[in-house]
């Protein structure tokens, strides 16, 4: 069965976040009211409510990298994740984790990158050149 995502959680600056995930991000802003915003999050649905973001600490050990948890994100193609970087590059980004090879020759194979909303939520954007490497074992 395959659906849409939906995930909510707090911002803490509707302007900043229209300009991150629009300008940046390059999401299509859907519905909003003057407390919450939807976007269309890479064909998922996002809504960021004004409130406190969720508390992250650095505990997940993904390969060589420990990363932030919890975090939310999308897995691509790599054409478009290749342009996503460079984009995200040129918008001068600053990544916690800078666009990587991880599990390289390995089943899983993967770009992955790490980066924060204005309101300090982490991102992770995965690519991959075939999508049924995602689950591999």
């Amino acid at each position: 069965m395959k659906s849409v995502f939906h995930l909510a959680f707090h911002v803490t600056d509707l302007d900043q976040t229209r300009r991150f995930y629009g300008d940046v991000l390059g999401c299509e802003e859907g519905r909003s009211t003057e407390t919450w915003v939807d976007f269309d999050f890479f064909g998922h649905q996002l809504s960021m409510h004004l409130g406190k973001p969720f508390e992250t600490t650095r505990t997940g050990k993904v390969g060589d990298h420990m990363v932030m948890m919890p975090h939310l994100g999308a897995v691509l193609g790599l054409d478009d994740w290749l342009a996503l970087a460079a984009r995200l590059e040129a918008k001068g980004v600053a990544f916690d984790i800078p666009p990587v090879i991880r599990f390289a020759g390995q089943p899983g194979e993967q770009r992955t990158m790490f980066f924060f909303d204005p309101s300090g939520n982490p991102i992770e954007i995965k690519g991959f050149k075939d999508f049924d490497g995602l689950f591999a074992k």
